[in-house]
């Protein structure tokens, strides 16, 4: 399976495909879109106003890698379902988390 995430020298790149509105902030296991790429699905009880959505997919991941929020990043699709942060931190340790999400 071809990875959702790919590993940066200060961290990791994480590619998502978040539901807003989703009932309950959960990771939801990884998809694949048409282009046959990988996403990380993330639900996120917050709406997508003002940022709101994106604040908790950040949140969220932070408590999933273990790292501070303020380490994970929005770096694309600010307004966008599909988007990539970046989170900081020892690469390898956070691969090793991203793996086990994968699974």
């Amino acid at each position: 399976m071809t990875q959702f995430w790919r590993p940066l020298a200060d961290g990791i790149e994480v590619a998502v495909r978040a539901t807003p509105r989703g009932g309950r902030d959960a990771i939801h296991g990884v998809v694949r879109d048409a282009a046959n790429a990988c996403w990380l699905a993330v639900r996120v009880s917050a709406p997508p106003d003002e940022g709101k959505a994106n604040m908790a997919v950040a949140k969220l991941l932070a408590q999933i890698f273990e790292v501070r929020p303020r380490d994970v990043v929005l770096a694309s699709g600010a307004s966008a379902r599909l988007k990539r942060l970046k989170i900081s931190g020892d690469s390898a340790k956070l691969g090793q988390v991203a793996t086990g999400l994968g699974e």
